[in-house]
């Protein structure tokens, strides 16, 4: 069978499903933030295929948790 495939289409597809894991030391946010921290050292911050931070959260198993949760992939960044 050949059936044409857009990679472009496909690839716009895929990356709106993907979301990146970020870890973030507390020490270094605005105030505001560590004040909401609770005492931790680091948290994680969730980012679309575009880069916008779309959540802050406490630990890497609830940032996977909510991507998946929310039908995206979770993709760690150093």
């Amino acid at each position: 069978m050949n059936t044409p495939i857009d990679l472009n289409a496909l690839n716009d597809r895929l990356s709106e499903k993907l979301v990146y894991v970020k870890p973030l030391n507390v020490s270094e946010l605005p105030a505001d933030i560590q004040e909401q921290a609770d005492g931790a050292e680091r948290i994680y911050s969730v980012h679309d295929a575009k880069g916008e931070q779309i959540a802050l959260v406490a630990n890497r198993q609830l940032a996977y948790h909510i991507a998946r949760e929310n039908e995206m992939s979770p993709v760690r960044v150093h």
